[in-house]
């Protein structure tokens, strides 16, 4: 049994202020960063159209706004449990009774590089937060008139540690999703996937899948393909107002269900591309 853990009451959920923007362009492509926000990406605007809820639409919390990163675990760590290497361990909980999306969301992230069309970050991951393991995180996002490209990384430091990236965006809800999943994790009377995959079933979908080529949203005339060198994606089109479209490097309670450890001073990485094109209103003849 792990000892345990000293939980902040559901931090994921207080507001969490934007902090100071950071905008970067290229052409039509305007992205804007929020350092002092866990990180994250507070707007991406393509020809004038906003694609993400944003701090200032209706919810404030953490968890709920922009496009953030989750290291090092996305999704639930059920109860905050699991075990590495023979040990058990105990996360701080702060979402349900579980411990969700990392501990890089809440936390300011310092500026290493920033010029006009693309931005690094990093995060030492804090031990004071219950994590034991030490490592740093590091992200990248660069910009062209078309193309936003995200790259999330984390290295373990003296000791091996356990990694899953993923990246969490509130995408404003789009026209029209275009997702042809191959396989799913069932979710238990928790909510939390399980073992084995099984076939996708209808959405509406808070679910994590296995899916390789692109994801797909249309919204206001424009087309938004997204790609990721990872096959496993978590889908959140329930609410009325968002869909998130999460690649990740391994599902929800990866610790236990797909464990990557990564030994000392190894890295873990994911990239993540979004691509706009202008949707054609010609009809073929």
């Amino acid at each position: 049994m792990a000892p345990e853990a000293t939980s902040p009451k559901d931090d994921a959920l207080a507001p969490l202020p934007a902090g100071r923007l950071h905008w970067l362009r290229a052409g039509p492509l305007e992205v804007a960063l929020a350092p002092e926000a866990g990180g994250r990406i507070a707007q991406i605007r393509y020809d004038g159209v906003d694609w993400l809820v944003g701090v200032d639409d209706g919810d404030s919390a953490a968890i709920a706004w922009g496009c953030y990163p989750m290291v090092p675990w996305a999704g639930r760590i059920r109860h905050g449990q699991f075990e590495f290497d023979g040990k058990p361990y105990a996360l701080p909980t702060n979402f349900g009774g579980h411990a969700i999306h990392g501990v890089g969301f809440t936390r300011p992230w310092a500026i290493e590089a920033l010029d006009a069309m693309s931005a690094s970050l990093s995060l030492a991951l804090p031990e004071d937060a219950g994590w034991p393991f030490g490592g740093t995180a590091t992200q990248t996002i660069e910009l062209t008139p078309s193309r936003l490209e995200l790259h999330l990384a984390v290295q373990a430091d003296q000791q091996a540690m356990p990694a899953v990236l993923g990246w969490h965006p509130w995408f404003r809800k789009p026209d029209r999703l275009l997702f042809a999943p191959d396989a799913m994790y069932p979710r238990d009377g928790e909510g939390i996937a399980t073992q084995p995959p099984v076939r996708p079933t209808p959405g509406p979908w808070d679910d994590c899948f296995m899916h390789t080529g692109e994801v797909t949203l249309e919204s206001a005339g424009q087309r938004l393909r997204m790609q990721a060198d990872t096959d496993h994606w978590v889908l959140y089109d329930g609410a009325p107002h968002a869909t998130c479209v999460e690649p990740q490097t391994g599902p929800p309670d990866g610790f236990t269900l797909a464990l990557h450890r990564l030994a000392p001073g190894q890295r873990l990485e994911l990239k993540f591309d979004l691509h706009w094109d202008i949707k054609s209103t010609q009809t073929p003849a």
